[in-house]
């Protein structure tokens, strides 16, 4: 975390495959951890139909690697893969995590989210929404075709 540091990060929550399921925006000088909670509630909520969806298990990096998320996590029987601090490296959880990465590397591909150019973190986020929308429709015609 970066006190001083202008600009906005993007927060993803994908499936095994890659696929955007969440996503969402914070200040850059913000701990990641603090994304974590409102992206499990919204993926878990589907407000036209009622159903609840529940993850099996969250691979995450050392910047959740926080007693109190841990335990949210556990009191919402979800299994928690986050390196702990001091103890694991990287290249344990890198083969889960590098899906991850390759989304958020598929989304920062569009030009209007490589930079900020928006004013306001709501018009960021409807592009960011758009451009996960555009990344499940091309999933969707490779699968088809």
């Amino acid at each position: 975390m970066d006190r001083a540091k202008p600009g906005s990060k993007m927060h993803v929550m994908s499936d095994a495959n890659g696929l955007p399921l969440v996503v969402g925006v914070s200040a850059a000088n913000v701990h990641d951890g603090l994304g974590l909670k409102p992206m499990i509630v919204g993926l878990q909520t589907d407000p036209h139909r009622g159903h609840h969806f529940k993850p099996k298990r969250i691979y995450a990096d050392k910047a959740y690697d926080v007693p109190h998320l841990r335990k949210w996590l556990w009191g919402k029987h979800i299994g928690v893969r986050i390196a702990r601090k001091g103890i694991d490296t990287s290249e344990r959880l890198g083969r889960r995590r590098w899906v991850i990465e390759r989304t958020i590397s598929r989304l920062s591909g569009y030009r209007r989210l490589s930079l900020r150019y928006e004013r306001h973190p709501r018009n960021y986020l409807a592009f960011l929404g758009l451009a996960t929308a555009l990344c499940c429709y091309k999933r969707l015609l490779k699968l088809t075709t």
